[in-house]
């Protein structure tokens, strides 16, 4: 065993879990690209003051989980901490929103990096898969982004979550609500780094987790009865529209999340079998963002969806993933020729899309097949010196038992149908 371990925090992804968090990827960003959602890849740092200035200077993302380093040339970078400032500045620096077509539909998946305490479901490395909408205000984008976040979640057979929904206003109503809310914190009894997020971004303190604060805010002013005309028919297109979709959601006055950027319609996904960490999601629209980034204005909506949380929340629940076998046929040579014949098929089949392993190192027949169960492979080729020499490679259906000598000229098409069948079965 090597002396280095993974970082504190941190959790390698190795087979067979590993494919359960490529499903879980991939069921939770098959809407979105089904939605007309193209994807964008951006690095996996960039410069601090992205942050600093889109995901706010006084959040303890910013304040405290942020790994930053100064390179040789002296700039200061960061590790992304989030998804939606580094898709922003990749569309704006490509100059996606000068195309005329908006808004424009980005969605990711990635590391992200927060320097957090470890516990079950906070890592300090952790996996995201996300979705953007730039450039258009509209509470039907709103919602399609709540919507397809829920179709992900169902794809995967996840039932126990609920959706929390709240709004936060704008630049026009927040204002008087920000005011009303700094008068009622300042008679707290608050610590004194609490206290100094009052005059930064009150609403930061809504967002504090401790007991001993949320203990005090239950007379605290809500947003929702601070809002402007626009904002609240805004809020209300969203609550009628994902009630007409057949999506339940529950009216949160609390719900803030952990970032500066939110106006308007803001989200969450919670699981209650997950404990403490109950948010597996969430997102919200955005709408000051490009500008806080240097950018034209582009009201914008998003979310990121929380891989290893879901896959927590799938645990939970009990849910077990149908997944493909990652191999369909496994090839057992015995003796050299064998070899490099069934190395020679084994090619064939994987260029007809057909999943095949061979059994390496050249152990004998016993060894081979325990690999060939091992494996999950339903079929065998099995080839030895007397089976070319009249032409065959034996096909063995690990499952039944049965096997049958097929024409080396008609192996890689014989075997392809009969995998074929097996999952035209199983569909």
């Amino acid at each position: 065993m090597t002396p280095f371990q993974a970082p504190k925090g941190t959790f390698d992804l190795l087979p067979p879990d590993s494919a359960v968090y490529l499903a879980v990827r991939d069921a939770l960003s098959d809407p979105a690209r089904r939605a007309g959602y193209g994807y964008v890849e951006t690095p996996g740092f960039e410069a601090v003051g992205l942050f600093s200035r889109g995901v706010g200077e006084s959040t303890d993302i910013v304040t405290k989980e942020m790994y930053t380093l100064t390179t040789k040339g002296g700039d200061e970078l960061a590790l992304r901490p989030e998804g939606t400032a580094s898709v922003l500045r990749a569309a704006l620096q490509g100059n996606l929103h000068t195309a005329g077509n908006l808004p424009v539909k980005l969605w990711y998946s990635g590391s992200y990096y927060r320097y957090e305490r470890p516990q079950a479901g906070r890592y300090r490395h952790f996996s995201q898969v996300g979705a953007e909408a730039i450039g258009a205000e509209d509470p039907m984008l709103d919602t399609e982004l709540i919507l397809l976040a829920v179709e992900g979640y169902r794809k995967l057979g996840l039932t126990g979550f609920r959706l929390l929904l709240n709004t936060l206003g704008d630049r026009n109503c927040r204002p008087a609500y920000r005011a009303a809310l700094q008068e009622f914190l300042r008679g707290l009894d608050l610590d004194e780094e609490t206290r100094a997020r009052i005059d930064i971004n009150p609403l930061r303190v809504l967002d504090d987790k401790r007991e001993s604060v949320r203990a005090q805010l239950g007379g605290a002013p809500r947003i929702v009865d601070h809002l402007c005309e626009e904002c609240k028919e805004y809020h209300e297109q969203v609550r009628e529209l994902l009630t007409a979709s057949g999506v339940a959601f529950e009216d949160d006055p609390w719900l803030v999340r952990g970032l500066d950027y939110y106006t308007r319609t803001t989200f969450e996904f919670v699981h209650d079998g997950l404990g403490a960490q109950s948010a597996i999601g969430g997102g919200g629209r955005y709408d000051g963002l490009s500008e806080m980034i240097g950018g034209p204005a582009l009201p914008s909506v998003g979310w990121a969806l929380g891989v290893d949380r879901t896959v927590l929340a799938l645990r939970s629940e009990g849910v077990v993933l149908d997944l493909p076998a990652a191999t369909d046929v496994f090839a057992v040579p015995l003796g050299e020729e064998a070899r490099k014949a069934l190395f020679a098929t084994v090619a064939q089949l994987r260029r007809a899309g057909v999943a095949t392993d061979i059994a390496f190192g050249g152990r004998g027949v016993k060894g081979a097949m325990k690999s060939a169960n091992r494996s999950g492979a339903r079929f065998a080729l099995i080839a030895g010196e007397r089976d070319l020499a009249e032409g065959v490679i034996q096909v063995k259906d690990l499952e039944s038992g049965e096997q049958e000598s097929v024409a080396v000229a008609d192996v890689v098409e014989a075997v392809r149908g009969r995998v074929a069948a097996v999952k035209g079965q199983l569909a």
